[in-house]
């Protein structure tokens, strides 16, 4: 088997979400509960306190886009279960998104694959080193599973899962599912996996590229930020940081703009299962008329572009580093129900 076929086995080949009729919100929390302890009764002892922490824990913002060995990760990692343990853990997640989202996932981690095969990134860990020097490690066995409070159909709890440009925070509480903040990343953003080419975030740069593109020049003046904008603004580290919306509002967008804005929007709302998606852009599209789009960098499609989507309850960011199109950060939050915060009492 050659390494690339081998990232196929242990990632895509491991488990898909279910194909079946939409479920409700109820039915998906259930569904979650069950692969939590199923996932739970795999560990031993030691194993499941290493996995579990209280739900109002400092880990909870314990999550990161950088790579092992440079920030340290807790909960279990990939690399030290048992197949039966790991295919337990990847139900988990793949319980709780949609089939589009679990793939995203998937790109993600076969692309750090990738990045750990050809010998580490630019900005983490010497090239021509696999895994990269320096205790710095890439890879699919540096992701981390963590539960944090006890999994329940009634009170809340967090699946965290996460490692090198990714992390999922997925806070449950009864029949709501909320999915920020949350980090899904790219490097490298383009990549061959068995003769086929792969862009884990392609869609969401094609989408920026057309809607801005889409605008008229008095449009595009308003949409395009007088300044450079480099890397995310509310990243890792970044709870509860306000900043000021800027760009055009999409009351000020035609219908086909607003779509386009929509379309853009679900490629982070979606890869929450359905019920909840469904349920986040209903919310989405009520709040749009108080809805910002913000551009900085080219409008060619191929360049180099931030983009920012930012509404009462969203802020997305769209982010290549230190002028690589190659590397790609995002940024998907809910200001106000980021971990729940709207549905978890004090």
């Amino acid at each position: 088997m050659t390494c690339l076929a081998l990232v196929t086995a242990l990632v895509i080949g491991t488990v898909q979400p279910a194909s079946s009729p939409p479920a409700t919100t109820d039915a998906v929390t259930a569904r979650a509960v069950e692969a939590a302890n199923a996932f739970l009764a795999t560990l031993s002892d030691a194993e499941r306190g290493k996995a579990t922490f209280p739900f109002n824990s400092s880990q909870r913002t314990g999550w990161s886009n950088l790579p092992s060995g440079i920030f340290q990760r807790n909960g279990l990692r990939l690399g030290d279960l048992t197949s039966r343990q790991r295919a337990a853990a990847l139900a988990l997640v793949a319980a709780v998104v949609s089939r589009p989202g679990y793939q995203k996932i998937t790109d993600i981690m076969n692309g750090d694959e990738v990045l750990k095969n050809a010998g580490g990134g630019r900005t983490g860990g010497r090239q021509g080193a696999p895994g990269g020097r320096g205790g710095v490690r890439f890879g699919l066995d540096e992701y981390y599973l963590a539960l944090l409070g006890t999994p329940s159909p009634t009170t809340p709890w967090i699946i965290q899962f996460g490692g090198h440009h990714l992390a999922l925070n997925v806070t449950i509480v009864g029949a709501h599912n909320v999915m920020t903040p949350s980090l899904p990343a790219a490097q490298p953003a383009k990549y061959t996996l068995n003769g086929q080419t792969v862009r884990p975030l392609g869609n969401e740069n094609d989408k920026g590229f057309a809607l801005i593109n889409a605008l008229d020049a008095a449009q595009q003046k308003q949409a395009i930020l007088n300044y450079q904008v480099r890397d995310l603004v509310l990243g890792p580290g970044a709870d509860g940081k306000v900043i000021h919306p800027e760009g055009i509002l999409a009351s000020r967008l035609n219908a086909t703009q607003q779509a386009l804005l929509l379309d853009i929007a679900h490629e982070w709302v979606g890869i929450l299962n359905d019920e909840a998606a469904a349920a986040k852009m209903a919310e989405i599209k009520a709040n749009l008329p108080r809805t910002y789009f913000a551009w900085s960098g080219t409008t060619t499609n191929g360049g180099v572009a931030y983009y920012r989507i930012q509404g009462p309850t969203l802020v997305i960011e769209y982010a290549p580093q230190q002028g690589d199109v190659d590397h790609i950060h995002t940024i998907y939050r809910d200001p106000t129900n980021d971990y729940g915060a709207k549905l978890v009492t004090p």
